[in-house]
């Protein structure tokens, strides 16, 4: 892919706890894209500040941990702040695949009209969990109602987000909210969002989200936004 980044500027957020095992061969396969990468170090206790320095990405760290919401916001923040017109989301913990970036950036090339492209595990989710699978088919679909628009996988935090919308998004969720409240909030602004396939990895992955206990905070989080798309 020949670069862009002097037509578009692309930051990829990648927010990251203990996770200096993957973020090697993360970063390894993101020097071939044509995007900067910020990386939020969300309070580690390994090495994980150590291992992106290495490559000379720009590193923000939190002194204790946040929580993914409050990290996203902050690499959010840097992009904006620094003139990026695409940023895209991915989780640090080798469960998106960087070749993955490839077909994001292509779909938003051929889709001016789409705001926001979230990447869709559903369609073959191989190796998610059932308690996993249920529960997002239960809050996507919710998520989908109240938004007027089909979003098979809203709890998938590999996304690209134009910063034409990002900059309107008063985002204030600091654990794992934040994915349902980008997508609530952008499309009370009337915003596109459409879907891309992407693989789905679980193999060895160990996830720090408790399906039901997030499922309990999604509920609490979502009642005041029932009315808030449509």
């Amino acid at each position: 892919m020949s670069n862009r980044n002097s037509v578009n500027k692309i930051c990829v957020v990648i927010p990251c706890y203990n996770v200096a095992h993957v973020l090697d061969d993360i970063l390894i396969q993101l020097k071939s894209k044509p995007v900067d990468v910020v990386v939020v170090d969300d309070g580690s206790t390994d090495t994980t500040s150590e291992a992106a320095f290495k490559y000379k990405v720009k590193v923000i760290r939190n002194n204790r941990n946040l929580g993914k919401g409050a990290s996203l916001r902050k690499g959010f923040d840097y992009a904006l702040s620094h003139g990026y017109e695409t940023v895209i989301a991915m989780d640090g913990d080798g469960q998106h695949l960087p070749p993955d970036i490839e077909n994001f950036l292509k779909v938003e090339s051929l889709s001016p009209e789409a705001d926001i492209i979230v990447g869709n595990r559903m369609r073959h989710p191989i190796g998610m969990p059932r308690i996993r699978r249920l529960t997002n088919i239960i809050m996507s679909g919710l998520i989908s109602r109240m938004c007027g628009q089909s979003i098979p996988d809203t709890q998938n935090g590999f996304r690209l987000i134009r910063a034409r919308l990002l900059g309107k998004l008063e985002l204030t969720s600091n654990k794992f909210e934040i994915e349902s409240e980008v997508i609530i909030k952008a499309a009370a602004f009337g915003a596109r969002v459409i879907s891309i396939p992407i693989a789905s990895v679980y193999k060895n992955h160990s996830s720090r989200i408790n399906p039901l206990l997030d499922a309990f905070r999604f509920i609490r989080f979502i009642l005041p936004y029932i009315s808030f798309c449509r």
